[in-house]
Formats: C-alpha cells, structure tokens, sequence
C-alpha cells in the first residue's frame, strides 16, 4: 500500500518556484547595488550600508512575510544607529586640542628606523612605491581593501544573523564593545594620521592615497561618499587603527573553527589591510599594533563576561533547597492522619 503525501501549504511557493524567484531578486539586487557604486559610491556611510544589507536579507528571502523583514529593522537599527553615532562623534574627539602626532613618529622611527634610514614606514613605502602620475595594481588592491573596512564586518554579521543567531549575538557583543573601546580612546587621546604630520612638516612628504585606485578601473565615481566622509571627520582617530582592529577582528572570530591549512588565507587579510593603511598614509604602525591588543582585550573582556554571566545564569536559576523533614525520635507513636 502506498502512502499518501500531504499536500504542501496553500501559501508556501513549490521549492523550484521559491528558488527562482531568490535567483530573480538576487540578481536585481546586485544590479542596482552595482548601478549605486557608479552614481552614488560605496556603502561606506552605515545607514546607506544598512538598506543595501536590509534589501539583500529581503531579496534572499523573498517568500516571507514582511514581518519577517522587519525583524532585521528591529535586530539591526540600534546597532546601525550605534556606528552612525561613531562616526559623527569622532569629529568632535580633539575638542579643539592639538592631536597627537610627534609620540607616534616617534615609535615607528624607533620600531624600524634602524633598518629605513631614520624614516617612518609611511615615507619609506611611499618614497618607493608611490609615484602621483602612474597607477599600479598594488594602488588598485589597495582601494579595494581599504574600502573592505566598511562593509566586511557588516557583510559578515548579516550572514550569521541570517543563519546562526547564536553566532550573531557573540559576534555583535564583541565588536560593538570594539568600536566603543576605540571611540573612548579617540576622546581620551586624540591622536592624528601620517598625512597630517606631513601636512604640519612634522615628517617628510605623505601623500593621502587610499582612494586613488578606482580611476583605473573606471570607477571615478566610487570613491565618492569615502571622500566626502574623510572630509567631514577631524583626523584624530588614528590610534587606535579600528581599520586593522576590525579585520583582524573578523578573522580571529572564525579562526577556530576553519581548517588550520586555511589560516595564513585568512590571516593575510588583516595584513593587506595593515599595508594598504601604512602605505597610503591612514595610519602608523603603532597604531596598528594597538588595535591589535585592543582585539585581543575585547575577546578576553566579552569572554569573561559571558562566563560570569552564565555561571550566574546557572547559580540563581537553581531551586532553593527544600528543609529535611524533622527527625522522628525510636519508639514515638505515629503521627495521627488529619479525619
């Protein structure tokens, strides 16, 4: 006898149907989200970055009901309201003070000085390899990567808030207590870039280069909103590198459970972000190994914190412990029952 199969659901679309309208809305999504690269620039802005991700979560789950679209709004406006709020509030971090500058020139002289003939990083790598009227491939990567910065980490807790929850809640307790680590420290000790210790002839001549890349590949366009929010932001936000920190950040996250054979790829990706920072003028090696420390005290805090948090989860959760009935002395009557 052969069994019936139940009908599927009146309301849920046949699997080759659903999978072909994700198919269809995906593609419209990545061809207007190309288009905006063109007209408008980069999602370098995190409420501009917000609706591209918001869009892309509705286009790959193009069958569900619009509450469960607006949970992303719900999971995600604090968090984007959050890093909108850094970005703004950096500008306003020196207060009117001089930023620091000559303390920084003056570590990196003394970390490699020795092997660069008394200059910084900065000046060596750009004495070398920049040259104003030619671009090379490396100036090219080197866009790509800086602008990697502003939508890497976002991309990545998009995607665990799609399929892992759990994931996404570490994820999110740990960078967000990153960012305002990085954001107390900007206030405490504002601190300014190579290119404006160039610019006050506290160093040799830097030039800042991290957009430059995407006129050779046609991309004049692209680096708009990255420019104008370098514009609109005092340089005092240098140390720590929240450039380098966020990089390595994401890839210490998932280091543990990838195959080791796939760590020096991973590993090289906040190492090309350290590059492109030093070498087009963004930020000092120092800062870039403070941001570092700063990744490592924000796994080792938020840890801690979760363990603590759990143990005392687990401790008052407990029912409290029931008093042991009285002892009855050898020999003594029963106790009478109640009529």
């Amino acid at each position: 006898m052969v069994a019936r199969m139940s009908p599927a659901p009146a309301d849920s679309p046949p699997p080759v149907r659903g999978q072909r309208r994700k198919v269809i809305a995906m593609g419209v999504w990545a061809l207007l989200f190309v288009g905006g690269w063109f007209l408008v620039g980069l999602p370098t802005d995190p409420l501009y970055a917000f609706g591209w991700l918001w869009t892309a979560t509705i286009a790959w789950r193009i069958g569900q009901p619009w509450r469960t679209h607006l949970g992303f709004v719900r999971d995600w406006l604090p968090v984007v309201l959050l890093l909108a709020g850094y970005s703004l509030s950096r500008g306003f971090a020196d207060n009117g003070a001089t930023p620091h500058a000559r303390e920084l020139v003056a570590a990196d002289r003394w970390m490699f000085g020795w092997a660069l003939g008394g200059e910084v990083p900065t000046v060596w790598l750009q004495r070398h390899l920049y040259h104003p009227e030619h671009l090379y491939w490396y100036d090219v990567v080197a866009s790509w990567v800086y602008f990697s910065h502003f939508v890497v980490a976002l991309a990545v807790a998009v995607v665990l808030w799609l399929i892992a929850r759990a994931r996404w809640v570490a994820f999110m307790r740990r960078w967000l207590f990153l960012t305002i680590a990085g954001l107390v420290t900007y206030f405490l000790y504002p601190a300014a870039p190579p290119w404006w210790a160039a610019h006050y002839g506290l160093i040799e001549d830097v030039d800042r280069i991290s957009n430059r890349g995407w006129t050779a590949v046609g991309m004049h366009g692209a680096g708009n909103l990255l420019n104008l929010g370098q514009l609109g932001v005092n340089p005092v936000a240098a140390m720590p590198s929240l450039h380098t920190a966020f990089a390595l950040f994401v890839v210490l996250f998932f280091l543990g459970s990838v195959r080791r054979r796939w760590w020096p790829l991973l590993l090289a990706y906040p190492v090309a972000m350290t590059f492109t920072l030093v070498y087009s003028g963004e930020h000092y090696v120092i800062d870039v190994l403070v941001g570092w420390v700063y990744v490592g005290a924000t796994f080792m805090v938020v840890g801690l914190a979760e363990t603590l948090w759990t143990k005392w989860r687990a401790v008052t959760a407990q029912p409290a412990p029931s008093e042991p009935p009285a002892s009855v002395p050898p020999g003594s009557p029963p106790t009478p029952r109640p009529p």
